[in-house]
């Protein structure tokens, strides 16, 4: 059996980081699949989704960390070409990736007691986010 749903998302770019650990749950229990496998994946290539404890401070952090791996205030060959600002959106989002896979047992996501599934936003401007989730299983 396949399940699929969209839902979007309000977003202001800028490394800002939603929780989506409740749409998960809603997905899974309308889906009516008990076992195997969901997949999160958000098009566009300046936005990213995986999985962190939704905490403030190990929000910051990571916040912080993927400024100093892919810094805002460096010049961008994509910028120069298409002058849009937002190269290094384009780079973090590439180093995260779309999407993530987790499986799905007694209808509930294999989740840690702390992990939650996130949507980090990397564009320079708010940003309308679409969210595409499949299960497949039984």
């Amino acid at each position: 059996m396949t399940y699929s749903a969209t839902f979007t998302r309000s977003t202001r770019g800028f490394n800002e980081i939603h929780d989506l650990t409740e749409e998960l749950l809603h997905c899974i229990s309308t889906s009516r699949i008990s076992n195997g496998i969901v997949v999160f994946s958000v098009p566009g290539s300046t936005a990213s989704i995986t999985t962190i404890e939704f905490e403030p401070g190990v929000l910051e952090d990571l916040q912080h960390a993927i400024e100093r791996l892919v810094p805002h205030d460096i010049p961008y060959r994509h910028d120069a070409r298409w002058g849009d600002g937002n190269g290094y959106a384009h780079v973090r989002a590439a180093i995260l990736g779309p999407s993530l896979s987790l499986p799905v047992n007694n209808k509930r996501p294999a989740l840690g007691t702390w992990q939650q599934v996130v949507l980090i936003d990397f564009d320079n401007r708010p940003r309308q986010r679409e969210i595409n989730v499949q299960i497949v299983g039984e």
